[in-house]
């Protein structure tokens, strides 16, 4: 196994090599493509071009050409291609100006050259030099103890708070990087794919960049998940005659009486992306045949401004009297439209062969904010009104100016308030406010002020009395009842959802506990003296390890809350000549010196690291790898390291906030373990159903069931068994033959309900 990794490697250097030979020998060709490109690029900004536009960029590519001309990318092509690609993005597909054209060429010289941020200023002056700061990874050390990539990612959201062009170049330069990341070693794919799916891909929806985020999502998929991608993209691909046929259908009769009303319209079929139908996929467990709405159809009118709206309904009108609609299915974010400026008409119709599917009405206006986002946004914006967008921005500026906050924590509760859809609530007064679906009263509390979210005690909620944790509906109308004795509490955090919330409780709980420890540290003081022991750090240090907690302050707050007592700090006197000093941080640790090679396991089943040795591992029950799954290990502060699926549903958080804990892991030849894996089987039930199932499980394949959890409701059996299993073939066979008992509909592996990111 090891020389066949060995050999894959020559020959994808040799290719390499090969590779970098013939670009070397063929420079001519080269200045030729690079001059090809910056033309197609200078055409793409051209609609937006002012006189001198047109010398900057080309003053901002004589300098990227210039540092980055001995640079080459892993593919062998030339490294100026990726800077013209990414300003080529922010030009044609999110629609920035000039400005954001320089930036993009310049974005990765401060980073990868000997050019400094203050050459940039000199030549291009502060605003540009500011953007490419904010797009300039953090150098020097770095504590592991947090995560580089969690602070990168606030760095670059502490200038978007100041512009968010930051953001938009970040996403176009991430889209490339996507898009030409096949050269890349797989680790490396796996854990870019993870930060995309996790942070970009999130980013771009909150920007309305709904083109972009799908790619982005697909993209990431293709790396991830690359046997499902292929299967969804060839199911599509063989597919696309039939739907193009069924779209005509559809389309033809509302094309008709659309220009009969005299409405302008262009009418087209969108198929979804292959990641949206492989989300519906798991969350309704259905196979690919099930899936119906593999596309939606779009309506876009050419409306004047004044006649926008009701040109929309009218359109509805049209589509909805020709197909049965589904009443719960109708979104209206033209009246109400999204905290990202989305605005649009859906509804769901049935087909003319009996099938659901998607219309989206909108305007061309509304289309170009629905794939430009924030861009497109700006240029349409005509009121000084303050809209979504702005509001988060704002909310964004709140979160950072928070400087109690780490960044891991930062990023948890940002991330949180990216994805989720809006509720729409009103004050008593009718203020409308928006916030994000799952908010409770406590939520809106401190929405519409942090003084009103500390002293919240209860709510009022469409004139009823409610608790802090009352879910709110959109529509409701809330009245918030303060009192001047109430304190945030520990469990408040458990209520809230929103990240303006979890942060302003976080900090009054760290101010209300730091109070507390102040007094902590004068009683200890106290404590030690009539012990006759030195109050010194070293000691203070000592103290924190022998009662094992993680810092001074909560040594301090422990003894000021009475759960350390004399007779504690007695033993610790006692114990005092063994105790060791503790340990250095985590920083000067290296994932590399977390292994540990093993001796004589022959046992063992998987190689780690770069070099793929028998290393000591444990296997994550979170996601209960097996052999044959795509694993990749993770190293832990205090338990080794861990195996986790690629597909683990923490396995995009662990590799995008701690990449740098990230160790290559591989199955090595197949040993006759026994792992545990779930199933879950759904069926009808009938007499005999959990017999025949355990029979062949136990029976046929020979297989121990560790649990079996068994649910009957009114016909429907609804199962779901542990499972030692050798590996991935072992237990797909098992589904199989599953699958094959009369009443059994469904037989699905599930990850463990338990969260063990670690």
């Amino acid at each position: 196994m090891q020389s066949q990794q060995i050999t894959s490697n020559k020959l994808f250097k040799q290719a390499k090599q090969t590779v970098m030979k013939e670009l070397v020998i063929d420079l001519e060709a080269e200045k030729k493509e690079i001059l090809k490109r910056y033309r197609a690029l200078l055409r793409a900004c051209k609609p937006a071009m002012q006189k001198g536009d047109k010398r900057s960029i080309r003053r901002a590519f004589d300098m990227s050409m210039e540092s980055h001309q001995d640079m080459r990318r892993k593919s062998g092509e030339p490294y100026i291609y990726h800077p013209i690609a990414v300003a080529q993005i922010a030009a044609q597909e999110i629609g920035l100006g000039t400005t954001s054209i320089v930036c993009a060429l310049l974005h990765d010289v401060v980073e990868d050259t000997d050019i400094t941020l203050e050459d940039i200023e000199r030549e291009f002056g502060k605003k540009i030099a500011k953007i490419i700061d904010g797009l300039t990874k953090i150098s020097g050390v770095f504590d592991y103890n947090s995560s580089l990539q969690a602070e990168n990612f606030r760095k670059m959201l502490l200038t978007l708070a100041d512009d968010v062009r930051v953001i938009l170049i970040k996403l176009a330069d991430r889209l490339h990087n996507m898009r030409t990341m096949d050269f890349m070693p797989r680790d490396k794919q796996l854990k870019i794919s993870s930060e995309t799916i996790y942070l970009y891909a999130p980013l771009a929806h909150r920007l309305g960049l709904y083109t972009i985020k799908s790619e982005l999502e697909d993209l990431s998929m293709k790396y991830m998940e690359p046997e499902t991608y292929k299967f969804i993209a060839k199911q599509l691909n063989e597919k696309k005659a039939e739907r193009e046929r069924f779209i005509r259908d559809f389309i033809n009769p509302i094309n008709e009486i659309l220009r009969e009303q005299g409405l302008d319209a262009e009418i087209y079929g969108r198929p979804k992306s292959i990641h949206s139908i492989w989300n519906k996929m798991r969350k309704k467990n259905i196979p690919f045949d099930e899936v119906y709405d593999l596309f939606a159809i779009r309506i876009i009118l050419n409306s004047k401004l004044e006649n926008e709206k009701s040109d929309c309904w009218k359109a509805y009108s049209i589509v909805t009297d020709f197909y049965h609609p589904n009443p719960d299915r109708l979104r209206d974010w033209i009246s109400s439209p999204k905290a990202n400026g989305y605005e649009s008409l859906h509804t769901t119709v049935m087909g003319p062969r009996g099938q659901w599917v998607e219309v989206q009405i909108r305007t061309k206006r509304m289309n170009e904010i629905a794939e430009k986002g924030f861009a497109a946004h700006w240029k349409y914006k005509e009121s000084s009104a303050e809209n979504g967008l702005d509001q988060w921005i704002n909310k964004v500026r709140e979160m950072l100016s928070n400087p109690a906050s780490n960044a891991l924590d930062f990023l948890d509760d940002f991330k949180m308030n990216l994805f989720s859809d809006e509720i729409f609530i009103f004050t008593p007064k009718g203020a409308l406010i928006q916030l994000p679906i799952n908010a409770t009263a406590l939520d809106f509390a401190f929405e519409i002020h942090t003084d009103i979210g500390t002293s919240c005690i209860g709510a009022k909620v469409n004139h009823k009395l409610v608790p802090l944790a009352h879910k709110l509906q959109s529509g409701d109308q809330v009245e918030i009842i303060t009192s001047s004795k109430q304190t945030p509490k520990e469990d408040w955090l458990n209520i809230v959802v929103t990240a303006k919330a979890k942060s302003r409780i976080k900090s009054a709980l760290k101010e209300e506990k730091r109070k507390i420890a102040e007094d902590g540290k004068e009683i200890l003081e106290r404590k030690l003296k009539s012990l006759k022991i030195t109050y010194n750090t070293e000691n203070l240090y000592k103290l924190s390890y022998f009662f094992k907690l993680a810092s001074t302050q909560d040594l301090f707050y422990n003894v000021a809350k009475g759960l350390i007592d004399v007779k504690q700090l007695k033993e610790f006197l006692i114990a005092g000549k063994t105790v060791e000093n503790k340990p250095e941080k985590l920083e000067h640790v290296h994932p590399d010196n977390f292994v540990k090679k093993v001796k004589d396991k022959d046992v063992d089943t998987l190689l780690i690291g770069e070099d793929l040795q028998k290393i000591d591992y444990k296997l994550s029950s979170c996601c209960n790898p097996i052999p044959g799954d795509d694993v990749f290990g993770f190293v832990t502060i205090g338990d080794g390291i861990k195996i986790h699926r690629t597909g683990c549903p923490n396995a995009a958080k662990l590799m995008s906030s701690y990449g740098y804990r990230i160790v290559k892991a591989k199955w090595n030849s197949q040993k006759k373990l026994a792992f545990l894996t779930g199933l879950h089987i759904i069926g009808i039930d009938d007499v005999g159903l959990v017999n025949n199932i355990t029979k062949i499980i136990s029976n046929d394949f020979k297989v121990n069931i560790r649990s079996i959890t068994i649910d009957s409701d009114h016909g429907i059996f609804d199962g779901s068994i542990m499972v030692f299993v050798n590996d991935t073939a072992h237990l797909e066979n098992l589904i199989v033959k599953l699958k094959e008992v009369m009443g059994v509909t469904s037989v699905t592996r599930f990850d463990s309900k338990t969260n063990d990111p670690a």
